[in-house]
């Protein structure tokens, strides 16, 4: 074939590939290339293949290395772009020396390369050694054709051998023009031995790496591999992959979240750590959790303030009778909002008895404001957590209900109202109420920080308003933050004013009577206040009034001839018995019984005051759950009479043989306080004297052992209760003076009310005179309140 070869040969440039001798591959050549090809195919049809090295496509004659083969073009098909294609047969090695020509294409002059047939021991050892690593290195996974295997079996020319293993070694072509270049056959199969022993080390260590990984690798691993795939695939196909697309949703909603920038920050921080998790990981779902509520977060959104002043106002009293303390609170701070814009929401806090309209006014009050409203009851919670929320690194963990709620109403300046604080709790978990410093702080919560999402929140602009039957619970420090305003119970023409207004319509429309007109005539109403219900709310009431409509609602469906007015003649039919009594205007006046005011947190309420004397050596016994400061009131009443005992008209020594025994009946609830001192001494006067006192008075007082008369709280529900009760004069300490100037005229009318200041004052008015001077005390008849004289 040498003599057939033509010395001067037109040049080839090779990118990608290197030709080795007796290999056969087809070439792609550009437009620009078509030259080389016309050239070769008008003489000899041979061309001499050089590795052309570097970036360019085309080298100049010292860029080439000296080394290429001779190739014999068996087929060529011409594009019409200009390109074509060859299949190419390498034929011999050869030297390039020197070029010939360069236009139109590089031509040189070349030397064949002519290899020696080499036999023996070390090039049969050398052959067998390459086989044997050939076939490791197919049994670790190096694909080979079949037919280049049987070739390789029947090859025993080393420098063949080499050739042949050399193009399926993989290597990069300078790799490959190296091993052409090696011109000794012997050398040449040796270098590749050391290829491919260095490529079997490689495969065995891949191999040790892939087994120890499969057995590492679970489930969440298999499926980031069938995800990987399956995104190649979708990408092929031209589908979106659905991770992408979620974390490209995220990204849009970030930007459109208009948040803060130190909050924007962290979100795309957060968003960027996403990108890097497989989703199969649990951290994966925490991570797009997290970004969620950062995104539902209304940052910047909020509501519209309605300050039409006048509109707020129609809108309370549509809703509410009376309360004109809290409606003028609220006016006044939309007053504030229409001459300012930029104002910190108020923190308010409801105290009063249940059932006054506490909850509904936080509602009413959102919509008279135009803004949303939110309702979170605190009774019973114990962990700090619900407040501030968990740490992301819990499972499970969440904001805290505050922040929650914000996202559900989707509005930063909603109505918040925090329910039940006085009933709140604590334990191991944490104190609620110490987490909601912070939130009902004007001072702090413009940048309240929640601990699951570890960023500031601006609360300022939530109008927060709390509830409370009594403030006593409520820590001094929570309680200082909060603006305070009591609902005290409603009187009787309160009530009925209330039944027309609301409660009757409300139960009319809710039992289905809209088309069967009822009416409650007055003396119902009146009747069913005061024989069935006994609070100072009106929450029984309402009750009462919806069981009257569900009964003629009976009649309505059985087709019977139902009334279409209630009188109070019918509320005992409908109703049954009477479930309160008078107590004070069923009884008669006793000696050593004494009615008390008192306040408790369903509102006002009427107590009895029991003294009883007995033979003893200075015992003093204190009976019906009394906590301790009322049982220090007692002796200290006692303390006083004894010191005062002349001024009274006592016997000076008469607790040296006497026991005392001083009892508040329903002994099954527990009764504390300072307000019954007074009431304790009147008692224990009334039966050392043997005056009776008259049941028809009803006080109020701490007393002191001076005998100073201190102010108490709770008038309003102390008169209210009086009023309910039957009273017709009651004692107040002359310093609630001003207590009493802001009470209504109407809650007055039936009331004799006296301001006292000394213990003699009282005596006068609730003890009847001493007519009967000459009863023997021990002989009293005692008989317990409630029982039939």
């Amino acid at each position: 074939m040498s003599t057939q070869i033509p010395k001067i040969l037109p040049i080839y440039p090779l990118k990608e590939h290197i030709v080795f001798p007796y290999m056969v591959i087809p070439l792609f050549f550009p437009r620009e290339a078509i030259v080389v090809i016309e050239e070769a195919m008008k003489d000899s049809q041979m061309i001499g293949a050089v590795y052309c090295p570097g970036p360019k496509n085309v080298c100049d004659f010292d860029e080439h290395p000296r080394i290429g083969t001779v190739c014999k073009i068996n087929q060529l098909v011409k594009f019409t772009d200009g390109g074509g294609k060859v299949t190419i047969e390498g034929v011999q090695r050869f030297i390039m020396h020197a070029p010939v020509e360069t236009n139109p294409c590089l031509k040189a002059t070349i030397e064949l390369v002519i290899e020696k047939e080499e036999r023996g021991l070390v090039v049969d050892a050398l052959v067998q050694s390459v086989n044997a690593l050939l076939k490791i290195a197919l049994a670790y996974g190096r694909p080979l054709p079949e037919d280049v295997l049987k070739m390789i079996d029947r090859i025993e020319d080393p420098g063949r051998l080499a050739d042949l293993i050399t193009v399926y070694l993989g290597v990069d072509p300078s790799a490959q023009q190296e091993l052409l270049a090696i011109l000794d056959p012997i050398e040449r199969l040796k270098s590749v031995y050391m290829h491919l022993t260095t490529e079997v080390q490689k495969m065995q260590v891949k191999g040790e790496i892939d087994q120890e990984i499969n057995k590492r690798i679970g489930k969440g691993q298999k499926e980031q591999l069938l995800r990987e795939q399956m995104k190649q695939i979708q990408q092929e196909l031209g589908d979106q992959d659905p991770r992408m697309a979620e974390i490209n949703e995220l990204r849009k909603r970030i930007r459109i979240a208009d948040m803060p920038d130190d909050v924007l920050v962290v979100a795309e921080k957060e968003l960027r750590r996403l990108e890097q998790i497989n989703p199969a990981s649990p951290e994966y779902t925490v991570s797009r959790t997290y970004l969620d509520y950062l995104c539902n977060i209304p940052w910047q959104k909020g509501t519209q303030d309605s300050l039409d002043i006048k509109q707020a106002g129609r809108v309370l009293n549509e809703d509410h009778y009376d309360l004109k303390e809290v409606k003028q609170r609220i006016l006044e701070y939309l007053a504030v909002r229409s001459l300012k814009a930029t104002t910190k929401g108020p923190i308010l806090c409801f105290v009063g008895p249940p059932g006054v309209g506490k909850t509904s006014l936080g509602r009413s009050i959102a919509r008279a404001m135009g803004r949303k409203f939110i309702r979170v009851s605190l009774g019973g919670m114990r962990d700090e957590a619900e407040i501030r929320g968990h740490r992301r690194t819990y499972i499970g963990a969440l904001p805290g209900r505050i922040i929650q709620e914000i996202c559900r109403a989707e509005s930063n300046n909603p109505v918040f109202m925090l329910d039940e604080i006085d009933k709140i709790g604590q334990d191991f978990r944490g104190d609620p109420s110490s987490a909601l410093l912070e939130v009902l702080d004007p001072e702090q919560n413009d940048s309240f920080s929640d601990h699951y999402l570890d960023v500031p929140f601006d609360l300022s602009k939530v109008m927060f308003i709390t509830t409370a039957n009594i403030m006593d619970p409520i820590p001094s420090a929570l309680r200082d933050r909060m603006e305070v305003i009591r609902l005290s119970g409603y009187s009787d023409e309160d009530k009925e004013q209330i039944a027309y207004k609301y409660l009757i319509p409300k139960e009319i429309e809710e039992n289905g009577l809209a088309n069967h007109p009822l009416e409650f005539a007055p003396d119902a109403v009146r009747k069913i206040l005061q024989d069935y219900t006994r609070e100072a709310g009106v929450r029984n009431f309402e009750r009462k009034i919806a069981t009257v409509c569900r009964k003629v609602a009976f009649d309505v469906a059985q087709g019977n001839d139902a009334r279409k007015k209630v009188v109070g003649a019918d509320i005992e039919n409908l109703l049954g018995p009477c479930t309160y009594f008078t107590e004070v205007a069923g009884e008669r006046d006793r000696i050593g019984v004494v009615t008390v005011l008192a306040w408790t947190e369903a509102g006002g309420d009427i107590l009895f005051i029991e003294v009883a004397r007995m033979a003893g050596n200075k015992g003093l016994t204190l009976t019906g759950s009394l906590g301790e400061v009322m049982q220090e009131s007692a002796k200290t009443a006692l303390s006083y009479v004894r010191g005062h005992a002349e001024l009274f008209g006592i016997e000076e020594g008469f607790f040296e043989k006497s026991d005392l025994h001083i009892h508040v009946p329903s002994g099954a609830i527990p009764k504390d306080g300072p307000s019954a001192g007074v009431t304790i001494a009147v008692a224990i006067i009334s039966l050392l004297t043997g005056r009776a006192a008259r049941r028809d008075v009803a006080m109020t007082g701490e007393l002191t052992l001076t005998g100073r008369i201190l102010p108490i709280g709770g008038v309003k529900e102390k008169l209210l209760a009086a009023r309910r009760a039957g009273a017709k004069t009651v004692l107040l300490p002359i310093r609630n003076r001003e207590h009493l100037a802001e009470m209504d005229e109407h809650l007055l009318k039936d009331l004799d009310v006296h301001l006292v200041e000394r213990v003699d004052e009282i005596v006068a008015h609730a003890l009847l005179p001493s007519v009967q001077s000459s009863v023997n005390i021990d002989e009293v008849e005692m008989v317990p309140p409630g029982a039939s004289s």
